[in-house]
């Protein structure tokens, strides 16, 4: 069989470019070794959310009071939030095999390997295309930290499935946006968090003072965190338990725990990809790719992780379509000069273009425009935590180059301001514009004006 367009990875770079070759009228392979969705779907954004989603309902339920309703009692069953995770996942993968069957995609199962230009080896089969495209997406970083497999502890991957009951006291190495997010779901379960990080504050690549709201509200819910601290050493305790050894002010210090979970970053996934003698120019682990997604073999693209640069499966997405586009003698149609970033803890945080500090470190003289939600009515009635949005606009002309929010719905509510900044829009122009009351997203019509 020829195609037109092989795909190594059905993630959501890999999939969605399907679709969009399909519809183009490319004849297409979609090739697999695991399940339909990649590491999105399967082992990172939706079954986290999912698991998170619940946490968010133990939570309300434990301030149900406050409504007016009486909850005399309940429980959290690991087993079941399990079986809910599984569910949804069994769903939307049913739905991705049916947008193949409709697409007349060939989904083939099994290990990928070029062989060179127009050649793609799955088992004992050597496929014959006119373009590849490299979807292969990333992998969990293990670090070479001493004791780094000891039993208990355990990255972003396993603890998904951990159906064997709630921790007591669960340690995180990594406050990024993973390890935030199982913090916030854990601490929601009633699990004691510890969080140890390296860098000088937790999420350290988002606004300032997101990070000292997170740090505020997390200790507030009994969280602890340790910045500014690099981990030694893990090692099996009495009774079960695991002691973490990490450096804090040059001081060696430990925790006690019964679960460690390491997530301190992603690498890209390129194991086994190329056939011996067979390679593409490399940037570490990375593929190195120009403009066009071209990479340095003839007629091989690659998007999404395995390139680098902002590790999101609607970056892989908007990728791969353009990719596609491009491989069709067509001009890209979706602009990756803006890029909403959305972290699921509880508030919520989504950014998007620029923060204040980063437009005064490039030079660029810019206006701030802030609105605290507590002044913001659905905030309220809905008894959310402090949050607020935070607009960054050009001085002179007032265009929209950033925003920064952390409150409830703001994943939802960013996709606006991305908008605006794609467009070009002004404070003035999105101030003119009605947001229907009482909502969330009037909040972004306060702090425009």
């Amino acid at each position: 069989m020829t195609y037109n367009l092989i795909i190594i990875g059905a993630g959501p770079g890999g999939y969605e470019a399907a679709i969009e070759a399909a519809e183009k009228g490319m004849k297409v392979a979609l090739v697999e070794k695991d399940k339909l969705g990649g590491t999105c779907l399967n082992r990172g954004c939706v079954p986290t959310k999912t698991l998170m989603h619940t946490a968010d309902i133990a939570r309300e339920l434990r301030d149900a009071d406050i409504f007016g309703v009486n909850v005399s009692d309940y429980s959290v069953d690991a087993s079941k939030m399990q079986e809910r995770k599984n569910q949804v996942l069994d769903t939307l993968r049913s739905g991705i095999a049916a947008l193949m069957k409709k697409g007349k995609i060939d989904v083939i199962e099994g290990h990928g390997v070029i062989e060179g230009p127009g050649k793609v080896r799955v088992g004992e089969d050597v496929l014959e295309t006119e373009n590849i495209l490299i979807a292969t997406g990333s992998k969990t970083f293990v670090p070479p930290i001493e004791g780094v497999d000891t039993p208990g502890v355990v990255t972003s991957d396993v603890i998904l499935d951990k159906a064997d009951g709630i921790y007591e006291h669960l340690v995180i190495v990594g406050g990024g946006v993973i390890g935030m997010e199982f913090a916030s779901l854990y601490a929601a379960l009633g699990t004691k968090v510890t969080i140890i990080e390296a860098l000088d504050r937790v999420l350290a690549p988002l606004d300032k003072e997101i990070s000292q709201n997170v740090k505020m509200i997390g200790k507030k819910r009994g969280m602890e965190i340790h910045a500014k601290a690099m981990v030694e050493k893990f090692e099996a305790g009495a009774d079960g338990k695991l002691v973490t050894f990490y450096r804090e002010k040059d001081e060696l210090q430990s925790v006690e725990s019964d679960g460690v979970l390491v997530c301190i970053g992603r690498r890209a996934n390129t194991d086994g990809l190329f056939a011996e003698g067979v390679s593409v120019e490399m940037d570490r682990d990375k593929i190195v790719v120009n403009d066009k997604y071209q990479t340095s073999m003839p007629g091989v693209y690659a998007i999404g992780d395995v390139i680098g640069g902002i590790q999101l499966a609607h970056v892989a997405t908007a990728e791969g379509r353009n990719a596609v586009a491009i491989m069709n003698g067509e001009e890209p149609s979706i602009c990756m000069d803006v890029v909403p970033s959305c972290v699921y803890t509880n508030p919520e945080i989504a950014t998007v273009g620029i923060t204040a500090d980063e437009a005064k470190a490039a030079g660029r003289d810019v206006v701030a425009k802030k609105f605290i939600m507590s002044a913001n009515g659905k905030s309220v009635l809905s008894n959310q935590e402090r949050g607020f949005i935070k607009v960054v606009a050009d001085a002179d002309t007032h265009k929209i180059v950033g925003c920064q929010m952390m409150c409830a719905r703001a994943t939802d509510m960013i996709g606006e301001m991305a908008v605006a900044i794609s467009g070009g829009m002004t404070l003035e122009q999105v101030a003119a514009t009605i947001h229907p009351h009482p909502t969330f997203v009037e909040g972004i019509g306060e702090a425009v004006r």
